[in-house]
């Protein structure tokens, strides 16, 4: 369904998909691989609510870029040094896994392109805010969210940010992205790497004709 949404994207090579790892790359595969796009990843991770950490109280990126939702902090009553070890624990897990993901090869080059960032859905929205934040930073010509579930206020304010915003469905009361999918199993780093190796693999030609 997202694919069909940006069936205007396909066969560019100016477009990117970027998916969230880890749980946004299965989706954002089926989005490349369906739309012939270019696929990478955009390593951000989320800062949980220590003992509830479904409960992003904000993002961290590559690059030492986070994002902090102070509201939340306030509601759980999180002092600053535990942020602080929090983060410093996140930013060591994007390092590992951008390392461990990209095998090597260098990030994309963003500058000038369309990239969409895709994920498995939106709760409060720290974790994609802090994605545009990182993308933004390597000018492209347009970025485009794209996403099968949101809370309606996260996906509201994130479009206000972007140059296009897609959310399948918002239902309310939203509670958590997992509560919206029959199956919800943790993606491994396994899974992801696999992803991104075939998403690189060369399409056969006939794949690339009109119809094919």
């Amino acid at each position: 369904m997202l694919a069909d949404r940006l069936r205007g994207y396909a066969d560019r090579s100016d477009v990117i998909v970027l998916a969230l790892p880890r749980g946004g790359v299965p989706v954002g595969f089926a989005i490349a691989d369906a739309l012939h796009l270019e696929l990478d990843v955009i390593v951000v991770r989320k800062v949980g609510v220590p003992s509830h950490e479904e409960l992003a109280m904000g993002a961290v990126a590559s690059g030492g870029l986070k994002v902090i939702n102070r509201d939340i902090v306030a509601l759980a009553r999180i002092d600053d040094a535990t942020i602080d070890d929090v983060v410093h624990a996140q930013m060591r897990e994007v390092a590992r896994r951008e390392a461990r993901y990209r095998e090597g090869a260098a990030a994309p080059r963003l500058r000038g392109r369309t990239a969409i960032l895709i994920d498995d859905g939106l709760a409060t929205g720290s974790t994609m805010s802090v994605a545009v934040q990182a993308v933004r930073r390597e000018h492209p010509h347009r970025i485009v969210v794209a996403v099968p579930v949101a809370a309606p206020e996260s996906c509201a304010e994130l479009a206000g940010y972007v140059d296009e915003m897609i959310c399948l469905h918002t239902p309310e009361p939203f509670r958590a992205v997992s509560l919206w999918y029959e199956t919800f199993d943790q993606t491994t780093d396994d899974e992801v790497i696999d992803l991104l190796r075939q998403a690189r693999e060369p399409r056969p030609a006939f794949d690339r004709q009109p119809g094919g």
